[in-house]
């Protein structure tokens, strides 16, 4: 599966009523680190059926990001039943990403 953009439109239905753990990528267009993690965010979609990928654009969903007081991107937050499980702040390998996927 692909990756979802995540909006406060959509955020709702498709991460709170999720029966899947979500990792939510929060992201910004100008951001280095970003760029670095979304190849292998991507990898992680297409190699995980278990795991719902949803990308966040802090500029465009500026709600979202305050809503999971994010401070610095990239973030990465696991949510599981609507509840952060865990969150990974900067550039992290696929490794430790994938580590943090096995709740």
């Amino acid at each position: 599966m692909s990756e979802i953009t995540i909006t406060k439109n959509n955020f709702d239905t498709l991460v709170m009523h999720s029966d899947k753990p979500v990792l939510l990528d929060f992201w910004a267009t100008w951001c280095g680190p970003c760029r670095m993690v979304a190849p292998i965010v991507a990898e992680i979609a297409q190699e995980r059926e278990d795991v719902l990928v949803g990308k966040v654009n802090v500029d465009e969903e500026l709600e979202l990001a305050m809503q999971f007081s994010i401070t610095s991107i990239p973030t990465l937050v696991l949510l599981q039943n609507g509840q952060v499980m865990d969150k990974l702040i900067g550039y992290r390998p696929k490794a430790e990403i994938e580590k943090l996927l096995d709740v």
